[in-house]
């Protein structure tokens, strides 16, 4: 018996030296040949399952860890590998259990609180994970992992600067640490510190130049820094090392899509998609970047599926994606909603004292918008700000975009009382900042569009906070107070579907009465025109071009003989998509023309070539169509359900031509080739347009100035009386 207790005892040592070497498939031999003579041999078994956990071999592991233990029950070493089996199977509940039994034979040993630590937290049990994690440390304070993955628990608690500084502990004792670089960076990144997380990010890819996901945050801090190009190469280098990675194939095709390289975008978000059919937002994304360029093959089926999703409460799509994409007022609402629950909820603790006024003290606004410069917002608003009443107000300007050093960001830096660029700031010490500035009202003039920066409003700015302007719909946020609107886009069978108080202006739209028009003429033949026949013209963003809306279109050229349609097109593919949409309806690709973008008071003038601007549905002409009407060209419109659907004949009853304004396809189509066969009938718009146009409320900047006045006035008076938000009425 001694003899036989000798050769178990060299072939276990003959395997564990082999084992040492990781020479694995001769040491577990060897644990097989003592199992061969003494079948219930504890360590032979826990041997081999260590063997088959490092092989990966989990339930293997598990059985053979499991048998071992019972043979010895008193082994904290083999209780915590069965836990590490159960933790890879994803049976944490199990794998705790098994850490806490190691843990009750050896209390003193950091590894099982580390262990238990980390199968915590990926059950989603963070606030315990981090007591455990802090336990690993109290036992061993050079423990780098468990700083680094305590960090990951108190991100998940959001309680990021807590996590920031457990990640820079970790990288303190392990300065080659290329995951605690990375996480590092995402805490930053998470606190707009973009800078300071780009440099993270790069010093995890240079400790570990192969790691995508470092090379995919790089793209999100060098995206955050205006670097389009270099984040656009930083998820390319990414896909090249994990190409099964969605997260970084949707980034990918931001980028593009801020490049215009709107077809590889949409090739992009199509990769994603094919990875994880259920990416949030890809769907949306995908389909705003195919009607960016007009590609519309089996168009119909994916907005309806889109359609479907929102309904059932999936992250389909953005707000924006939804107001470009979808008419419907209820499923605008709906994904407004899903996208503020997942991206910008309310912040806990996000209130704000009530300031105590005097009578005479002036109310302060507080005007935020990343598109102070040559935009469509600030072309529309300039002369607004200009023309506030400074005996009741002060006005200030946050900047949330980068100084372009255009003239229009010239001119609004002299329209405030002061102009504050905050484009690098973080969004708590933008709010900070405006409340140390006893901002009475913030107003967010970019909504959900590009360069949004919900989280200031979230955080809660200002004691008021109203939507204006850049973005058409509801932000179905609970931190934004107030919309604006006018009777003609929320009427009130459509009032349900916004969740703000609603500001109820005479005229929605500020305009800007000091736009110059070019003086020069162009020539029919310069725009590519032919010398005779009636001219439709719509210069609305491409995406707003509809299947639906170019039936429509081509239906009016077939009975309006000699007429040919001028359209914005910045790209051949463009304009190659939609002549080949006009040939397989039956029209002459010749009589739809493109024109190229031009400067501001050149496009303008370009108007005074066209007889008649055909408007889209279900997403109008906002800006578009003022720059129409001021510049004399009448618009023809159809009234959707949605804010965005509704804006075009809001503009038109502000002008007084409420005789433009159809309430069905058809109703349109017959007035616009009814318009185009009466010269006669379009002269008097035209006149009655130009009599119009200085003498009623939609180019009366003034005017439109005292109604906000008055909103803003309402607005403060119910806040200083203790009464909360309402609809108000001007």
């Amino acid at each position: 018996m001694q003899d036989l207790d000798a050769r178990v005892e060299a072939l276990l040592q003959e395997g564990f030296a082999l084992h040492g070497q990781m020479r694995l498939d001769a040491a577990r031999s060897f644990y097989e040949r003592v199992l061969q003579s003494q079948p219930r041999n504890a360590r032979a078994r826990y041997l081999l399952g260590l063997i088959a956990l490092q092989t990966g071999e989990w339930q293997l592991a598990l059985e053979l860890i499991g048998t071992a233990l019972e043979l010895d029950p008193r082994n904290a070493a083999a209780h915590n590998d069965c836990g590490h089996a159960l933790y890879q199977l994803k049976r944490y509940d199990d794998a705790i259990a098994s850490f806490d039994r190691a843990i009750a034979l050896d209390p003193e040993f950091a590894g099982f609180y580390y262990n238990r630590a980390m199968a915590l937290h990926d059950s989603a049990r963070y606030q315990a994970a981090l007591a455990s994690f802090d336990k690993a440390i109290e036992l061993n304070p050079g423990h780098a992992r468990a700083f680094n993955h305590r960090g990951n628990a108190l991100y998940e608690l959001k309680q990021v600067h807590a996590a920031l500084a457990s990640y820079a502990a970790a990288i303190s004792l392990s300065a080659d640490y290329a995951d605690a670089y990375n996480n590092h960076g995402s805490a930053l990144l998470e606190l707009e510190q973009f800078a300071a997380a780009l440099h993270s990010f790069e010093r995890a890819i240079q400790l570990q130049p192969g790691y995508a996901d470092a090379h995919n945050n790089r793209g999100n801090a060098l995206y955050q820094l205006g670097k389009i190009e270099a984040a656009l190469a930083s998820y390319e280098a990414a896909i090249a090392l994990q190409a099964d990675y969605p997260g970084v194939h949707f980034n990918r095709g931001q980028m593009l899509d801020e490049l215009r390289q709107h077809a590889t975008a949409v090739s992009s978000y199509a990769n994603a998609l094919a990875l994880n059919s259920e990416f949030a937002f890809a769907r949306g994304h995908r389909l705003l970047a195919r009607m960016q360029i007009c590609d519309w093959y089996g168009i119909g089926a994916e907005l309806a599926d889109l359609a479907a999703r929102i309904e059932r409460g999936e992250p389909a799509a953005n707000p924006f994606c939804a107001v470009a994409l979808l008419g419907s007022a209820p499923l605008q609402k709906k994904a407004a909603q899903i996208w503020v629950r997942q991206k910008a909820p309310p912040l806990d603790g996000a209130s704000i004292a009530k300031r105590k006024r005097t009578g005479g003290e002036k109310i302060r606004l507080g005007y935020f918008s990343a598109d102070f410069c040559n935009h469509p917002v600030a072309f529309l608003s300039a002369e607004l700000f200009e023309t506030h009443d400074r005996s009741r107000f002060e006005v200030f300007a946050f900047s949330l975009g980068r100084n372009t050093q255009d003239e229009m960001r010239k001119r609004l830096e002299h329209a405030f009382d002061r102009f504050i660029d905050v484009h690098d700031m973080s969004a708590a010490d933008i709010a900070a900042l405006a409340r140390k500035l006893e901002i009475d009202i913030a107003v967010d003039l970019t909504g959900f569009t590009k360069g949004s920066r919900p989280k200031i409003f979230a955080l809660r700015a200002a004691p008021i906070q109203v939507s204006y302007l850049g973005y058409l719909g509801t932000m179905a946020a609970p931190y934004i107070d107030y919309l604006f609107a006018d009777i003609a886009i929320v009427p009130p069978a459509l009032r349900a579907h916004y969740t703000e108080k609603l500001a109820y202006l005479p005229s929605y739209q500020a305009n800007d009465s000091k736009r110059p028009v070019a003086g020069k003429s162009f020539t029919r033949h310069e725009l590519g025109l032919p010398p005779t026949g009636f001219v439709f013209c719509c210069f609305n963003s491409n995406y707003k071009i509809t299947p639906g809306i170019f039936d429509s279109w081509m239906r009016i050229l077939r009975r309006a003989p000699g007429a040919v349609l001028l359209l914005y097109a910045d790209s051949e593919t463009i304009a190659g998509n939609l002549s080949k949409e006009a040939l397989n309806r039956g029209v002459d690709a010749g009589r739809v023309v493109f024109g190229a973008r031009l400067s501001t008071p050149d496009y303008l003038a370009r108007y005074r070539a066209a007889d008649l601007f055909l408007d889209t549905l279900p997403y109008n002409a906002g800006a578009t169509a003022s720059d129409a009407l001021w510049a004399g060209l009448p618009v023809l419109t159809c009234v959707g359900e949605t804010f965005a659907g509704r804006m075009a004949s809001s503009l038109l009853q502000a002008i007084g031509l409420p005789e433009l304004i159809t309430s069905t396809p058809a109703q349109y189509e017959e007035l616009a080739v009814a318009l185009a066969a009466d010269p006669r009938r379009m002269a008097e718009i035209k006149h009655k347009l130009g009599a119009n146009r200085l003498t009623t409320p939609l180019f009366d900047t003034r005017l439109h100035t005292r109604s906000l006045e008055s909103a803003y006035i309402e607005m403060q008076e119910r806040l200083r009386s203790g009464l909360p938000p309402e609809d108000i009425f001007i």
